[in-house]
């Protein structure tokens, strides 16, 4: 077998059977292989920001790593934005990037690139194969370090003559080593805060700590101290919903998460960082707890959360009976016009059970939350690092991890036209995807920023470049030519019935919510 023959049949071996591809002439012999290789399912996507973008979705509902297959460097830095996002959910990626052949990388071809220099900042891992025989070892060494712990992102380079030349055989994957267990004192020095002032202290989480186990213990913790939890502004996957502990996050808005977190004098981590803003504004801080509080390492993404949060909540001597519920709102079938409130009611009464929602709704969703805790059980997934574009991949990805889920994708009109070309993979592989667009006409986040930031008064000129008109974006028809049916509506009554039936027919579909 040839190099990339060894490389597919190394990532099958070793668990990772489904490639995201957006692939170019330096990667045919990887292309090729599949037609000898059985068990391996490649799916095509039209831009590589949708095809890095399904890797994290997949991770994160899989809790396995996919592979991507790019083309040379300038394919990776079509992917880089949707990698950053993967990034900071700590999600397990094989990227496998093509290179000219080696002999030929000295002649500066137009394509020629840094491709490790590319790879680097969004990567754990990267290696580049000298040759064939390299291959399947590096192969297995990049899964290893998907499946790290935490996960990450390893990006494999693969020149064309290491594709095509003979290789001796497969590689085995390494076995995972162990998740870190907990520090013991760190776990400690939680407990004296709790026990020392709990109404005044907060635990702020992410990661594992947001599953259905760690939240069954986050609510006997607090129902037993009488301790705040707070998850951070955005997180990975949360476990929401069908009796779960419901926590809210602290704000997205900078005044409002000051004010959210002004009276705690401890924040005790939970693998989430130190509260910080999204972006500085002048006269503001960077730092969102009040000054003179004081934060408290308690795990990190490379520990094992649950674990510790065991033994925190036998350090507190909580039992399960101390477990606590805040009081959920009630949600009932709204009618009449469209508005943040009712969007939110309508979705709280729609979402069905084992559903996934990937949310990117930055400026109408930022009220989901509350009246959605009282839905049935759903995971519900976040933008950790901040590039738009993010969502439409994402549910993509988790609609291939979990084709018995039906994935519910919310997203603002600015933000759908990056990927927008989401939509033909959902169609060409039939996924049980609902995106549901909010038609605002205008870069909304960036208008609430612009008076965030005291610029004064905007005029013509500096709002026109917010606005998404001349033309208006007509996603209904733009689904249409991707082969996804949708509809547009313009009051809540119809987004009631649109919801019900996208949700109960098999397939993608699309709702264009006209705000």
């Amino acid at each position: 077998m040839n190099g990339a023959e060894s490389l597919v049949r190394t990532l099958v071996a070793g668990g990772v059977d489904v490639c995201f591809a957006n692939p170019g002439t330096s990667e045919m012999h990887f292309v090729a292989a599949l037609d000898r290789v059985e068990g391996m399912r490649c799916v095509l996507g039209l831009f590589e920001g949708v095809v890095t973008g399904a890797a994290d979705g997949y991770f994160r509902m899989k809790g396995s790593p996919a592979s991507t297959l790019l083309h040379l460097g300038p394919g990776l830095a079509n992917g880089l934005a949707n990698l950053h996002n993967a990034k900071k959910a700590n999600s397990g990626i094989v990227n496998i990037v093509g290179e000219h052949a080696v002999y030929h990388i000295g002649y500066d071809a137009p394509l020629a690139s840094d491709v490790e220099g590319l790879a680097r900042p969004m990567s754990g891992w990267v290696r580049t194969s000298p040759d064939a025989r390299s291959v399947a070892a590096d192969g297995a060494a990049a899964i290893a370090a998907a499946r790290g712990a935490p996960p990450q992102i390893a990006t494999l380079i693969l020149p064309a003559d290491a594709g095509w030349n003979d290789a001796d055989g497969i590689a085995q994957v390494p076995t995972p080593g162990k998740r870190d267990g907990y520090s013991a004192e760190a776990v400690d020095n939680a407990a004296r805060v709790l026990h020392g002032g709990a109404a005044q202290a907060l635990l702020l989480v992410t990661g594992s700590a947001l599953t259905e186990r760690g939240l069954a213990l986050l609510a006997q913790i607090a129902g037993k101290t009488g301790c705040a939890v707070l998850g951070q502004i955005y997180n990975p996957r949360t476990a929401r919903g069908g009796g779960r502990f419901a926590i809210e996050r602290i704000p997205y808005a900078i005044e409002q998460a000051l004010a959210t977190l002004k009276d705690f004098k401890h924040i005790v981590l939970v693998e989430a960082n130190d509260p910080v803003a999204f972006f500085a504004y002048p006269g503001k801080p960077s730092l969102l707890k009040a000054q003179g509080c004081k934060t408290h390492r308690m795990t990190t993404a490379a520990d094992d959360t649950i674990a510790a949060l065991e033994a925190l909540a036998a350090a507190v001597g909580s039992r399960p009976q101390d477990r606590r519920q805040r009081q959920l709102l009630e949600i009932t079938k709204p009618t009449g016009a469209l508005t943040h409130a009712s969007i939110a009611q309508a979705l709280a009464v729609a979402i069905p059970e084992n559903a996934i929602v990937v949310d990117e709704s930055i400026t109408t969703g930022r009220g989901f939350f509350p009246p959605t805790a009282a839905a049935p059980p759903h995971d519900w997934l976040q933008n950790m690092g901040g590039s738009i574009g993010f969502s439409m991949p994402v549910a993509t990805g988790a609609a291939i991890a979990c084709p018995d889920r039906k994935v519910i994708c919310l997203v603002g009109d600015g933000s759908a036209m990056y990927t927008l070309q989401s939509l033909w993979t959902q169609a060409r592989e039939g996924l049980d995807v609902v995106t549901i667009v909010f038609a605002n006409r205008m870069y909304q986040i960036l208008r609430g920023e612009l008076d965030r930031v005291g610029v004064g008064k905007p005029a013509h000129r500096a709002l026109d470049m917010l606005r998404l008109d001349r033309p208006h974006l007509d996603f209904v028809e733009m689904a249409k030519g991707m082969g996804v049916p949708g509809r547009a509506v313009s009051n809540v009554d119809d987004l009631n019935k649109a919801l019900a039936q996208a949700l109960a027919e098999p397939g993608p579909r699309l709702i264009e919510v006209q705000m």
